[in-house]
């Protein structure tokens, strides 16, 4: 609960922030504030020195030319003066100027650009498996928003290595607290967490491991017949696994236990 508050704490504070900036104004000369091309240009000059300042002036162009091929340069400028100083408020209002930018120019070729780069300010602040997922899961739905939108981009091209990584942290999360679940001998929920991977994230690169501890859970619970297709499976795609002379062994002794029923 007090992570959420603060979660919504942060977010409040960024919303603040974008609207102070915006109700600032630059004082400006005639000669240039009657120029988009001059702001621009202005504003990229002070963009790593005082990127607020820049901001000010990047925001007048959007005011005084909103119909301007600036206005979209200066809108993504701001949007990646917030990105690139990388911290947790500063990617969220990063977050919300890019998707500002998809609203106004939802046919820009800047789109998918402003679509990756929303996903990565998830995906950057993504922790390890083990840890809470929130921001992985929150990346994953951003980066699939970029193939789906834009599958002939630049940017397409990256997404996919980063959704291949954001699902092997969320495999990886869940075989954990699966592995859990079968120590505590809670075989049920640890075969509902297994099959959550097996429905999920196909692409997995441990999966003799879930198929193991699908198998074996099964197992213990006395479900020998559930097991043989996870054990048979195990055996046949990963025979070099460590894994698949356990899963042999408890092939063999199922084989014992209905010999000894007839």
């Amino acid at each position: 609960m007090k992570k959420h508050t603060f979660l919504i704490l942060v977010t409040l504070l960024a919303l603040v922030m974008m609207s102070a900036c915006k109700d600032k104004k630059v004082e400006i000369s005639p000669d240039i504030a009657s120029s988009d091309e001059q702001l621009y240009n202005i504003g990229q000059e002070h963009v790593k020195k005082n990127p607020e300042k820049a901001r000010l002036y990047f925001r007048q162009i959007i005011d005084s030319f909103p119909k301007s091929f600036y206005a979209q340069r200066a809108k993504l400028a701001i949007a990646d003066s917030y990105f690139k100083k990388g911290d947790e408020g500063n990617m969220i209002i990063a977050a919300a100027e890019y998707r500002e930018f998809i609203s106004l120019y939802p046919y820009s070729p800047s789109a998918s650009y402003a679509q990756y780069q929303i996903a990565l300010s998830f995906f950057k602040k993504k922790l390890k498996p083990g840890r809470d997922q929130s921001k992985t899961h929150q990346a994953l739905t951003e980066l699939k928003k970029v193939i789906t939108n834009y599958p002939l981009s630049e940017e397409a091209k990256d997404t996919r290595a980063k959704i291949k990584e954001c699902e092997e942290y969320l495999a990886k999360h869940v075989l954990s607290i699966a592995k859990h679940y079968y120590k505590t001998k809670a075989y049920k929920a640890a075969i509902s967490r297994l099959n959550d991977i097996l429905n999920n994230y196909i692409e997995y690169s441990e999966m003799d491991k879930v198929y193991f501890y699908i198998g074996d859970s099964n197992f213990r619970a006395g479900l020998y017949e559930e097991s043989i297709p996870f054990f048979t499976k195990l055996i046949t795609d990963y025979p070099k696994s460590k894994l698949a002379k356990k899963a042999q062994k408890r092939m063999e002794e199922i084989s014992r236990k209905n010999l000894e029923k007839k």
